[in-house]
């Protein structure tokens, strides 16, 4: 399952040892309905290797406003605590796939 990434929480998450993926969305979001399914399975497929967590922009504006989210869904690749890749939009299972097994 995905964690919840907050405003008080996300930088200990993207310190720590592990590659990181942050999907920003929000409720009202038809393509982030659409990929949550998708976020899901990847976060329990990788749960050993790689932290998955959801970032709600309406909950948590602050971390939208420091990673300059402007369009959701947006997901961000974080590996040694920098952002190394970044997908705006909907994507395919096997498109995520391809990028967190690029940050392993």
């Amino acid at each position: 399952m995905a964690l919840e990434i907050t405003d008080s929480n996300w930088a200990s998450l993207v310190a720590g040892d592990k590659p990181v993926v942050m999907d920003f969305w929000a409720e009202w979001c038809g393509p982030c309905r659409m990929i949550a399914p998708i976020v899901e399975e990847v976060a329990q497929e990788y749960k050993d290797k790689v932290v998955v967590g959801k970032v709600n922009v309406d909950e948590n504006p602050q971390a939208a406003i420091n990673f300059e989210i402007r369009n959701i869904p947006t997901l961000l690749f974080f590996k040694g605590g920098k952002v190394v890749d970044k997908q705006v939009g909907a994507l395919r299972k096997p498109e995520l796939v391809e990028k967190i097994n690029r940050l392993l």
